[in-house]
């Protein structure tokens, strides 16, 4: 089973509030439809999608000021950040029945909460049905219920890590707006196994990103037993037949 993440930097101009990248979101649409066609063993217990806020959930967060860490107990705040995630799903949803992807949304804000601890639980019964039944779930960053903080982010990584965890995934991608983990000369790093050999060299978005950017990333796929790959849009196609693009992570 693959559990793979579009980035919200890839499929939405992230400087520019709710703005949807058309061209990169066909492609990846592409690159999904293309390998979900051919099927067989790769998608023998099938693939779940999973993509980031971008430009629609960043910055209606940052306007109320609510993140991983810092909830609210305002329900317009909530609605903004929810609506605009909705929205973007739709768009996602709409670009991949265009090309006959069994595509259905799952709305982490319905799906699951956060303990006054901070530990994620996603409700995960429904969505290995929904594999079963031959659909492509379809989840993203959204807000969810926090106990003593009204309501925080939980971002399209935390949900990968979760997914992976629960569901068993075999194979994890994150694909992002760059074709791996740079180093400090912008070469591609081909393998991380722990985080200190790369902490020096990781660092924000430089974009509205209320989700911790890369350095967040890496630490979340460290966790996991299965190894994940972080690699561009170019690399998509290639993932999801089975090979391993970009940075391995684990």
């Amino acid at each position: 089973m693959i559990v793979c993440k579009l980035g919200g930097s890839v499929v939405t101009d992230k400087d520019r509030p709710e703005t949807l990248d058309g061209e990169a979101l066909d492609r990846a649409a592409d690159a999904i439809a293309a390998a979900t066609a051919k099927s067989g063993d790769a998608f023998a217990d099938g693939l779940v999608v999973v993509h980031g806020g971008g430009s629609f959930g960043h910055h209606n967060a940052s306007e109320h000021g609510v993140s991983t860490t810092a909830g609210t107990h305002d329900a317009g705040a909530v609605l903004d950040i929810h609506g605009a995630m909705k929205t973007l799903n739709s768009f996602v949803l709409s670009r991949l029945h265009e090309r006959d992807v069994a595509a259905v949304p799952v709305h982490p804000f319905s799906a699951g909460h956060r303990d006054s601890e901070a530990t994620l639980t996603l409700s995960t019964g429904q969505i290995e049905t929904l594999l079963a039944e031959g659909f492509v779930p379809v989840l993203h960053g959204d807000v969810i219920a926090h106990e003593g903080e009204g309501a925080t982010i939980v971002s399209g990584d935390e949900l990968v890590a979760a997914l992976a965890r629960d569901l068993g995934a075999d194979r994890i991608g994150l694909c992002s707006t760059v074709p791996g983990v740079l180093d400090a000369d912008d070469a591609v790093i081909d393998r991380i196994g722990a985080y200190e050999d790369v902490a020096d060299v990781l660092g924000e978005s430089d974009s509205t990103d209320v989700t911790g950017g890369m350095a967040a990333k890496v630490q979340a796929l460290l966790e996991l037993d299965a190894e994940a790959s972080i690699f561009g849009l170019d690399d998509l196609h290639a993932f999801l037949e089975g090979a391993e693009p970009g940075t391995t992570i684990g």
